[in-house]
């Protein structure tokens, strides 16, 4: 059998050149294209390309922060555990954290002040320890805790309380402790009341809810005031069971969700309404994809020009 080829000439060569040459150009501007919405939308980090981006952006667990506020060592009613520069946040976590520690320190004047353990790191993203804490929407705030005789003392560290609400002592002077039940529902209580903190969760064992929650109904409290912190209260499934500490998250306001604050969780419908984004039609989002890839395609309308 023999094989004809059609004859291969310069002047063939040519303009199969110049179509593959622009199939190439136009194959490059889209996946420029693509590589700057995958940067500022799927990756979400502030940037050139995104300078919408700004504040908690991201997921709690895959994150960075900009204009993130520092917790003061020490505050009214509160002091940080440990020097260890985790100590950023967002500012409505950050004001959340000192308004609560000093509703709680005015009710019960004369008690140790709550101790705080880590936020995020200056500009977030991962610190060590943590899963989540990347977009200063989180903080670790020790549990209240009593003497055996029932004398409050400020909390020496992460303490595991048990469902008898007693922790084993670390050093020898004390042999346990108890939790202090009482300012621990004020705490949650200041934080659920908080609407400007728009509090998403409250991360704490099951058992340690239970009785949070039981002193709460004792004490006569507003039952949708019970009913929200029912449901903020949660032992996560993911990580340990919180049984040593109270894990404050914030939600994002309408504002931070357009400037790249992801969820992490429930929206409750007591918190402020978020935007509603509405997509363009079919037409008009294809017309507006084309004019991005092909400027001057047909059908597509030329950019106006400056106002005489």
């Amino acid at each position: 059998m023999v094989i004809e080829h059609s004859p291969v000439t310069a002047t063939s060569r040519g303009p199969r050149r110049a179509r593959s040459t622009e199939r190439l150009a136009l194959v490059a501007r889209a996946i420029t294209v693509v590589l700057v919405l995958f940067s500022a939308g799927c990756f979400g980090v502030p940037s050139p390309l995104a300078p919408e981006l700004r504040g908690s952006v991201g997921l709690p667990h895959q994150g960075v922060i900009t204009d993130a506020a520092p917790l003061p060592r020490r505050g009214e009613g509160y002091r940080l555990l440990r020097k260890n520069g985790i100590h950023w946040g967002n500012p409505r976590l950050v004001a959340a954290i000192q308004r609560a520690a000093g509703d709680v320190s005015r009710a019960r004047p004369g008690g140790p002040p709550l101790v705080i353990g880590d936020l995020s790191a200056r500009f977030g993203g991962f610190s060590s320890g943590h899963r989540s804490h990347r977009t200063g929407r989180d903080a670790d705030l020790l549990i209240f805790a009593l003497t055996p005789d029932g004398r409050p003392v400020q909390s020496p560290g992460f303490l595991e309380f048990g469902p008898d609400g007693l922790a084993r002592a670390k050093d020898k002077k004390v042999a346990y402790f108890r939790i202090d039940v009482e300012r621990e529902w004020l705490l949650v209580k200041a934080l659920v009341l908080s609407r400007e903190a728009n509090v998403q969760w409250l991360f704490i064992a099951r058992w340690l809810e239970a009785l949070v929650i039981e002193h709460a109904r004792a004490r006569g409290e507003d039952p949708e005031l019970v009913w929200q912190a029912e449901n903020i209260l949660l032992q996560p499934g993911d990580s340990g069971a919180h049984d040593d500490h109270l894990h404050l998250r914030i939600a994002c306001t309408p504002d931070e969700a357009v400037a790249g604050c992801e969820g992490g969780g429930p929206y409750w419908p007591w918190l402020p309404a978020r935007p509603q984004f509405v997509s363009p039609p079919d037409g008009e989002l294809a017309r507006a994809i084309v004019g991005d890839l092909l400027p001057g395609a047909p059908g597509v309308k030329p950019p106006a020009g400056p106002s005489p």
